[in-house]
C-alpha cells in the first residue's frame, strides 16, 4: 500500500485529511522558508511563490525518507499558504503587532487565500513522479469590533497562521464568506490533491483508512 507522508506540523492540514479518511504519517519539514523566497527569479507570480515554498518542503521530506525502506512506496504531500493582499503576499504574522496590523489593512475586505500543493512519487528512495498546483480562495472578511480583536489575538491564534486567521477556529467568526475551496484555506485542498495524486499514479480511494460502521 502507498504510504501517505505529510510534510507539515499544521494540526489544521491533518485534521483535514483525518476527516476525509487518510490517516497520514507526519514529518516534519525544516525549510527556511524567507531563503526558497529570496533565491526565486525577480518577478516570480504569488503563486508560484506558495508552489516553490510547497515544493521545497516535500523534497525535503523526500530526501529525509529515501534510505527508509518502510517509505518505498510512498507520496510525499507539501503545502504553503499565504493571503494576498492588494499584491502583496503575507504569511504569519507571529506577533500580536503585525497581527493587529494585518487586520487593519483586511478588515472588511477580500483578500485571496493561495495554497500551493506539492505531491512526489517516491520508489525505493527515488522521485519518480511529481505535480504541483495552486489553489486560490476568496475570503471576505468582516470588522471585528475593537474588543473581539483583542480578544482573539490575546488568544495567539493568528499569529500562526497565514494572513492572520482561521477558518475552522475562532478566526471563522470574522469570515463573512468564501469564493472557492473551503479545505485549501484551512491548508490543503482536497479537490487540488486528489488530482494531483492521479497525476502522479495514485488514486485517492486507495489511500482511504477503514473505519467502523
Amino acid at each position: 500500500m502507498t504510504v501517505f507522508v505529510l510534510a507539515s506540523q499544521s494540526p489544521a492540514r491533518l485534521g483535514v485529511l483525518r476527516n476525509a479518511g487518510v490517516e497520514p504519517v507526519v514529518r516534519v519539514s525544516h525549510v527556511d522558508e524567507d531563503a526558497v523566497a529570496a533565491a526565486l527569479p525577480a518577478g516570480t507570480p504569488p503563486d508560484g511563490v506558495v508552489v516553490e515554498l510547497a515544493r521545497a518542503k516535500a523534497r525535503e521530506i523526500a530526501g529525509q525518507l529515501a534510505a527508509d525502506p518502510a517509505f518505498a512506496d510512498s507520496v510525499v504531500v507539501g503545502c504553503d499558504s499565504m493571503l494576498l493582499v492588494d499584491g502583496v503576499l503575507q504569511g504569519k504574522p507571529l506577533t500580536p503587532e503585525v497581527a493587529r496590523a494585518r487586520w487593519a489593512e483586511m478588515a472588511g475586505r477580500s483578500a485571496d487565500l493561495l495554497t500551493g500543493h506539492s505531491v512526489l512519487r517516491l520508489r525505493v528512495g527515488e522521485i519518480v513522479a511529481e505535480a504541483a498546483d495552486c489553489s486560490s480562495t476568496t475570503v471576505h472578511f468582516a470588522k471585528p469590533e475593537p474588543d473581539e480583536l483583542d480578544a482573539y489575538i490575546a488568544t495567539g491564534e493568528p499569529l500562526q497562521v497565514a494572513g492572520s486567521f482561521t477558518l475552522d477556529g475562532l478566526g471563522g467568526w470574522f469570515v463573512d464568506k468564501i469564493d472557492g475551496d473551503p479545505s485549501s484555506v484551512i491548508g490543503i485542498g482536497l479537490p487540488l490533491v486528489r488530482r494531483l495524486l492521479a497525476e502522479v499514479g495514485v488514486g485517492i480511494a486507495q489511500l482511504w483508512v477503514a473505519r467502523a460502521s
